[in-house]
């Protein structure tokens, strides 16, 4: 064959002999379009990273020592984070493209086409380890020491770029027309507070504090409080002396006074006023005469309001009622703190023994101990 078309093979052979061989500045050519794709990426990915971990939280730590620059970053984190997403995604895209295809190209003019396939290998895992898991994980860890340097380069790609960021940003707001955002969450928040106490970094008990204060709002007064089969009453016409007595018993503060039964109650009695009367040769007296009024609450108030309630009467109980005035149960502000300060409130009381119940099961407890059949 070679005999018989001569013509049809030599130049091929003579094109692959005579190919110049690769200048020194074909070489430093290719270098610099490999390190700029690299290195514009790696910058591109530390920025995304940084911006991406910035909290609104950090954001307010620093405004009162530098509120101009919280400003600015709460501008390009939450009020523009589109535009600051768009130009680090271009500039990071501009790189990877032109990179890939200048760099090609000059691979081909310095090691032919032979070799153009293990050098895009080689590429690839440079722009995989380089230029996204490396940054991407340099710029998530100390995001805190690289905000300033990231604001730099955020603002000057901006007005650099800004014709296809403009584009790029308008693009993005109509798919996210209407979407609302929420910077910060309250399962957010209880996160953090879990995450915290893990770390040692808050408390146990400051950790129980401020979930039991999420979750605060949304109890009632009737969530937390003693329901009337279980709440401890005397009678209005009981004297002093046999309540004293009946009072040493219990070590409640606080006791509500009733008239027929325990769905007439007419007030309450301090423990140190009964005991004071006694020690005054004071005991003949009723209930009825000394007894001061109690408040009335709907069981439906929130706990919040209702400590605003008892803090603003400078009354620490209160008797529970239903819509139609009948007695529900007896609060007290101790119930309140317990709630907010004492009792582990878990996931919105998931976890937690209904109220009616565990005062149930201590009335019995007590009632054991003290032999009295509460059937």
């Amino acid at each position: 064959m070679l005999l018989l078309f001569p013509g049809a093979t030599y130049p091929a052979l003579a094109a692959e002999t005579l190919a110049p061989s690769p200048t020194q500045g074909d070489i430093i050519l290719l270098a610099i379009f490999v390190m700029g794709a690299l290195v514009f990426s790696f910058i591109c990915s530390v920025a995304e990273a940084v911006l991406l971990s910035i909290t609104p939280s950090f954001i307010e730590k620093i405004r009162a020592e530098q509120p101009e620059r919280a400003d600015a970053l709460k501008a390009l984190r939450q009020d523009n984070v589109d535009r600051s997403l768009a130009a680090i995604l271009t500039v990071n895209t501009i790189a990877h493209t032109v990179g890939a295809i200048a760099s090609g190209a000059q691979a081909t003019v310095v090691f032919g086409s032979t070799w153009i396939g293990l050098f895009s290998g080689i590429m690839t895992l440079a722009i995989l380890f380089l230029s996204e898991i490396i940054p991407k994980t340099i710029g998530a860890v100390y995001w805190t020491s690289l905000v300033g340097p990231t604001m730099v380069f955020i603002r000057l790609s901006i007005k650099l770029l800004y014709p296809l960021i403009w584009i790029s940003e308008g693009l993005t707001k109509l798919i996210a027309r209407g979407k609302p955002v929420h910077p910060f969450s309250r399962d957010e928040f209880l996160a953090m507070t879990n995450i915290g106490e893990r770390s040692g970094e808050i408390k146990e008990h400051e950790a129980r504090i401020v979930r039991n204060l999420i979750h605060f709002g949304s109890l009632t007064a009737e969530d937390i409080m003693t329901p009337r089969t279980v709440v401890a009453a005397l009678q209005q016409d009981t004297v002093v002396s046999d309540a004293a007595t009946e009072m040493l018993t219990h070590a409640f503060s606080r006791f509500p006074v009733f008239g027929k039964d325990i769905d007439d109650i007419v007030g309450l009695v301090l423990r140190d006023e009964i005991l004071a009367l006694e020690a005054k040769d004071e005991g003949d007296k009723p209930l009825s005469a000394v007894k001061r009024d109690i408040q009335h609450i709907e069981a439906d108030i929130s706990l919040p309001a209702l400590l605003e309630h008892f803090l603003d009467s400078r009354q620490h109980i209160a008797l529970v009622v239903d819509t139609y005035g009948g007695t529900k149960g007896i609060v007290s502000l101790e119930d309140v703190i317990e709630a907010l300060l004492g009792m582990e409130i878990m996931d919105e009381m998931d976890n937690v023994e209904d109220m009616r119940q565990l005062a149930r099961k201590q009335w019995l407890a007590r009632a054991k101990k003290l032999g009295i059949d509460p059937e």
